[in-house]
């Protein structure tokens, strides 16, 4: 720029100049010695005066661009640092402070100027990584001496190619108040909760009015205490159901205590000796009030659908559940049963086909069940098939003592065939899962519109939704005697074939471990049925019965147990087959003082699995989905993200530990 301004200050002088020495070339060239003399004196003189001049008036003006040019500087860094925002420029490689403003020392706490400093010993936790990702403003709030900044920065890139991204420069922008507000904004949000005592019925059966009345206002009591603890109020709107608003900071205590109400709630007994049971559904994060309340109302129809006596949030994507501990409070009736029968009676007859699919790795339970649904569309006069990857399944047996029977020769069929044969009327019923990510096949849950689920494992966070019929109890022993009692109200005796009642039977036998677990009296009732429709208890027996092989690979994982908090654990290193390690776990249940056992092992193909198995008290459903898998109070697996055995199996004592706090 000064080179310029120069060349337009010499420009007028070089004019004359040039002027004069063509008026001496010309009078050379014409013969006109005597005036070339004299303009070459003239020249010369001219010459000489443009050349001095010249210099005075560059040095003049290098002068005052000298001065304009220092002006401005000094301006500049004034500005700078008398900016009305902290600013810093640093390394991006080791963070060393380049250059900072007072501002931004005075926030630090520092005395003076710490050039020498990096900025990370100067704000804790600092990084700078968001500008690395392209990134203008950090993502987080950064807290300094009590004090919370918003960031934004960028790189300045050196003008050498081979150093790209050489320093970073950060705005630091107060955001000490605005925070504040957004904090107790967000604290204080409303949560809408619905509350439901889940056995108030079987506590006040066959009691007077008196006593009745004593334990609903004992229940109330403890609720009206518990939320004034928390600064919330509860109303009573149905007779066993309470509605409950609360601001989110409290809820956060609430999750902190993991619930303790629940297990309070314990405390109150009816003169029947029966402990009453709550469950809790909460709504947090919604658009309005209303959509909170929809939430709640979601979660608590999830909460009593695992078997109550928990707590479960709903915000706009996910589930959150606590508490779950106590044994599952049975709900189901005949009238819902019968209730059940007729709506998937209607739905069968209004369908051209029935498809049905239980679990992957398929078991007794899932194909009596399956059988069972047979049964019903055969009635209806509806064609029928069972899904099922037969190179998977752990009911091979009892397959193929079906597919020997004319009816059934032609009704076990591939995933990919049955989605080629469903269409916009094909009724898809899903059995023994309720979990999309579980089932044989998600495109063929996907390809049909028409879904009805019967299943008995507690519902998950991803369960199956939009369901035309969802039958899920979780005090059942298995789905086969869910369809068991379908069954009842819909067949006479002579519908059911023998070896249909034996397959039922089956699934009964295998998940009660021959009615030693979670067996009540409408179990026995399933099972008086199918024994009376003339199922054989030596065939079933026939059907559990396993391989030599098997055997004794099961004894092998048996060898390698070891107990960790009172719970029987067995890791093989050996790839195993899943069947095989249910039924180990299933036997270590048999050493005195074990309430609950676990197999850990891996697959074959990359997969490490967990099977799960308990008695009494231990809820294995609940320790199984901390680690992404899920089941019921007495049988539940998962499988778990690790690189070998002994991570997984330190994931395991770690949620272990959780659990048992």
């Amino acid at each position: 720029m000064n080179d310029k301004i120069h060349t337009l200050v010499r420009l007028d002088e070089w004019i004359y100049v040039t002027v004069l020495a063509v008026f001496v070339a010309a009078a050379i060239a014409f013969g006109m010695y005597g005036l070339a003399a004299a303009e070459a004196v003239i020249f010369l003189i001219v010459f000489v005066f443009t050349m001095v001049n010249r210099k005075n008036k560059e040095k003049t003006l290098d002068e005052y661009i000298e001065k304009v040019v220092y002006e401005a500087k000094s301006a500049r860094d004034s500005t700078l640092q008398t900016f009305p925002l902290p600013i810093s420029a640093f390394r991006m490689d080791d963070y060393k402070i380049i250059w900072g403003n007072d501002h931004f020392f005075t926030i630090c706490g520092a005395v003076g100027m710490k050039l020498d400093a990096k900025i990370s010993d100067l704000v804790e936790n600092f990084s700078a990584s968001w500008i690395s990702e392209g990134k203008s403003v950090c993502p987080d709030v950064i807290e300094i001496n009590g004090r919370k900044y918003k960031l934004h920065g960028k790189f300045v890139s050196s003008e050498n190619k081979a150093v790209d991204k050489l320093m970073g420069i950060i705005y630091w922008l107060d955001v000490t108040e605005f925070e504040n507000i957004k904090l107790v904004h967000e604290n204080t949000r409303p949560v809408a909760g619905i509350i439901v005592i889940d056995n108030l019925d079987e506590m006040t059966k066959n009691q007077p009015d008196r006593v009745k009345n004593d334990i609903r206002d004992a229940v109330e009591d403890m609720l009206n205490q518990w939320c004034e603890q928390y600064s919330g109020i509860v109303r009573r709107y149905d007779r066993d159901r309470y509605i409950a608003f609360f601001e989110k900071q409290n809820l956060e205590r609430m999750k902190t205590g993991k619930f303790p109400i629940i297990e309070r709630m314990h405390g109150v007994e009816s003169p029947g000796g029966i402990n009453a049971s709550i469950s809790i559904g909460f709504g947090i994060d919604g658009e309005t009030l209303h959509d909170n309340l929809q939430f709640a109302d979601i979660a608590i129809e999830l909460a009593l659908t695992r078997g109550g006596d928990q707590a479960v949030i709903k915000d706009r994507t996910s589930f959150e559940f606590y508490g779950g501990r106590g044994f599952e409070v049975e709900k189901r009736t005949k009238v819902k049963s019968r209730v059940m029968a007729n709506t998937l009676m209607e739905l069968m007859r209004d369908s051209t086909r029935v498809i049905v699919m239980g679990h992957r790795y398929s078991d007794l339970d899932s194909i009596g069940a399956a059988v069972g649904v047979c049964c019903l569309a055969k009635k209806c006069e509806v064609r029928y098939n069972i899904a099922v990857d037969e190179t998977r399944t752990a009911a091979s047996p009892l397959i193929e003592k079906l597919r020997s029977e004319s009816e059934y020769g032609n009704v076990f069929i591939t995933c990919a065939e049955a989605r080629a044969r469903a269409d916009a009327r094909t009724l898809l019923v899903i059995v023994d899962t309720n979990r999309p990510e579980t089932i044989e096949d998600e495109e063929l849950l996907a390809s049909c519109g028409r879904v009805a689920v019967i299943d008995h494992h507690r519902v998950a966070a991803s369960y199956i939704k939009n369901a035309a019929l969802g039958f899920v109890e979780p005090y059942a022993s298995s789905a086969c005697e869910l369809i068991t009692e379908i069954l009842q109200e819909t067949l006479d005796g002579p519908e059911l074939q023998r070896y249909e009642a034996e397959a039922i039977l089956s699934g009964i036998v295998l998940d009660t471990k021959s009615f030693t677990i979670r067996t009540g009296e409408r179990t026995f009732d399933a099972a008086a049925y199918l024994r009376r429709a003339g199922a054989d208890t030596a065939d079933v027996k026939k059907l559990l019965q396993t391989g030599i092989d098997s055997t004794i690979a099961r004894y092998r994982i048996l060898q390698n147990a070891e107990l960790y908090r009172g719970i029987a654990i067995a890791a093989p290193e050996e790839p195993q087959e899943r069947v095989v390690a249910a039924q180990a776990a299933d036997e270590l249940l048999d050493i005195a003082g074990v309430d609950a056992s676990i197999v850990v092992f891996p697959d074959g193909n990359g997969g490490i699995f967990a099977s799960a198995r308990s008695i009494g008290s231990f809820n294995v459903q609940i320790l199984m989905e901390k680690l992404g898998g899920g089941g019921n109070r007495s049988a539940a697996a998962a499988q778990i993200e690790a690189d070998g055995i002994d991570e997984a199996k330190k994931k395991l004592y770690s949620a272990i530990d959780e659990y048992m706090g």
